[in-house]
């Protein structure tokens, strides 16, 4: 069974909906950056106080590690995508999601605490986005737009996560 990888700009609220949206499926789930922290030893600030490369690095390697796996909803990191081998990786094990929300919500609401590239404050998640949201499109196999309530967006996802693992049924209601 394929996993669904889901990736998006930080804050747009992959750990969120991935982790409902594996629990309302009965899947597991898999929040990237903290399998790196477990792999790695370190925290994603401490990877990214040796360089930005040796974090993307470590992001590679937990790639190489969770495309093996299967049925499983993974929560990308932001920058998953700006490494192609990443993508690569996992197209063969799995169908990728873009949960997709305006920069301009991201910023008025994202906690800078634990992410390196907005600790410049909210304004860096519009010249991330920026430098992003084609290579998000380009690697996406379906699109969420993050926007409406949070039970609309859960629906939506769950829906997309569901056709994209191939699950046939209802979707699991709380």
């Amino acid at each position: 069974m394929k996993n669904v990888v889901l990736i998006g700009m930080p804050g747009s609220g992959k750990s969120t909906f991935g982790r409902a949206a594996a629990r309302l499926l009965h899947r597991p789930f898999v929040d990237c950056d903290d399998f790196i922290e477990e792999r790695e030893g370190r925290t994603i600030p401490e990877l990214f106080a040796v360089s930005e490369a040796c974090f993307r690095d470590a992001e590679t390697r937990a790639a190489r590690l969770l495309a093996r796996r299967e049925g499983a909803v993974i929560a990308a990191g932001g920058g998953f995508v700006k490494r192609a081998e990443n993508v690569a990786l996992f197209r063969p094990s799995s169908a990728i999601l873009f949960l997709d929300r305006a920069p301009e919500a991201i910023a008025g609401d994202v906690a800078v605490a634990g992410r390196p590239l907005l600790a410049e404050g909210p304004q860096k998640v519009f010249a991330l986005y920026e430098e992003r949201i084609a290579l998000y499109r380009a690697a996406a196999d379906r699109t969420v737009m993050n926007r409406g309530s949070e039970a609309d967006v859960l629906r939506a996802v769950t829906e997309a996560v569901r056709t994209l693992m191939g699950l046939d049924g209802k979707i699991y209601e709380k």
